[in-house]
């Protein structure tokens, strides 16, 4: 149940609803806009209502983090399913990873905030790990050696991150660039980035 202002009864699950309330603020605002009070205030809940599923603000956070990193797997996912080759099935995740922090402004800001990765907050590990799975076995296919494979895992995230930045920051806005071209041009750098580690 979620109770709203006079403990009247509301739609839904309470904890389901301030976990996407929660998504949608920080799609509008980022991670520095979030406040439980502002979800609370969106779900037309108490102010305290929140603190009966999360007891402190970092609970909330990390399950918003969980979600999206599981949200975040499935766009990779499928990405990576949608192609035939490990190199493209790379970079097309290293796309559906900036098309989502586009969308979403949140990723690895997000999923790496602090405080949020301590014993308490398995779910959000669990998931972190699933996503960074997919991109570290097709990294290790790719690569001779395990540590060129954690290499390129690293700089695939860090340039698919700086394309959703840039644009989410109003650089790429300048340009006239729409989402859908800079994750083109996520995908094309990221694929530069691959070839460079293939080995041969």
């Amino acid at each position: 149940m979620i109770h709203a202002m006079g403990d009247k009864y509301h739609h839904g699950n309470l904890r389901d609803e301030l976990v996407r309330v929660s998504l949608d603020l920080i799609a509008e605002r980022g991670v520095a806009g979030f406040s439980v009070a502002e979800v609370a205030r969106r779900a037309k809940v108490s102010p305290g209502a929140p603190y009966r599923h999360f007891p402190e603000r970092e609970s909330l956070l990390a399950a918003v983090a969980a979600t999206a990193a599981r949200q975040l797997t499935e766009r990779v996912r499928a990405a990576i399913d949608s192609a035939a080759d490990p190199a493209d099935a790379l970079a097309a995740a290293a796309g559906a990873y900036t098309g989502y922090l586009i969308e979403r402004r949140a990723g690895m800001n997000l999923i790496y905030a602090d405080g949020l990765h301590g014993p308490g907050h398995t779910e959000l590990v669990e998931n972190t790990r699933a996503l960074t799975d997919q991109f570290l076995m097709l990294c290790l296919r790719l690569c001779d050696e395990p540590q060129d494979g954690l290499e390129l895992m690293e700089q695939l995230f860090t340039q698919a991150h700086g394309y959703g930045m840039f644009w989410l920051d109003g650089v790429f806005v300048k340009h006239g660039y729409t989402p859908g071209l800079v994750v083109a041009k996520s995908v094309a750098a990221a694929r530069v980035m691959i070839d460079g580690h293939r080995p041969g």
